[in-house]
């Protein structure tokens, strides 16, 4: 076989190839990035209300009101916005918060982030091993009663939504038990475990599925 061939039977490159098949998929996922990023700023624009208005208030003067979307480029054309925004976010520039201004997006995402990344490296801690020992049981018993129910679970709590487990686990561990806290914002490891569990949930299916295969 060629070293710029696909490897039989499953449809993995190898040699060369491997690096054009990387391009190939980044490539892919940058247009699909950009593609959703304009549909996304398209219908942020076409919503009703007027942005200054909204931050200006009901009651402010219809010349505050001009000047502040003038200020912010909101009287341009949308495609000339569109490039603007996209310019500035390539370079880190992430634009004014109309929800906070005059703050920087920057300023609301960034922490948000450290809290997302926090919620998600607990939740992988839990749920990783757990969903590993699932499947490798389920595969060493395969077609035994006990396999059938680990399956039958795992898939029960992948198509159930987290925010049905949060509510089921608040209720039962946070409002019933006192056992942990009913929010998360505290950003503690014990007010976050909740939160985590509910994800954990969700990934017990596909993680264990993949195990077992």
């Amino acid at each position: 076989d060629s070293s710029d061939g696909v490897a039989r039977g499953i449809g993995i490159p190898y040699g060369p190839a491997i690096a054009r098949y990387i391009l190939k998929r980044l490539g892919l996922s940058l247009i699909s990035l950009v593609l959703l990023s304009m549909l996304v700023f398209a219908m942020a624009q076409v919503l009703p209300g007027d942005p200054a208005r909204n931050l200006l208030g009901r009651e402010a003067p219809a010349e505050s009101v001009n000047a502040l979307n003038h200020q912010l480029g909101y009287d341009r054309p949308m495609v000339v916005r569109y490039v603007d925004w996209l310019g500035h976010f390539v370079i880190g520039d992430l634009g004014t918060s109309a929800r906070n201004y005059p703050r920087g997006v920057s300023a609301d995402l960034i922490p948000a982030l450290k809290r997302s990344l926090k919620l998600a490296v607990l939740a992988l801690i839990m749920i990783v091993p757990i969903s590993i020992l699932g499947g490798v049981f389920a595969a060493l018993r395969y077609g035994r009663p006990s396999d059938r129910v680990i399956t039958v679970v795992g898939l029960s709590f992948a198509v159930i939504p987290e925010f049905v487990h949060g509510i089921v686990l608040v209720t039962i561990f946070g409002v019933g038990l006192k056992w942990f806290p009913t929010s998360a914002g505290s950003g503690s490891l014990r007010a976050l475990f909740l939160p985590a569990a509910a994800l954990a949930l969700v990934l017990f299916g596909y993680i264990a599925r993949m195990a077992r295969a």
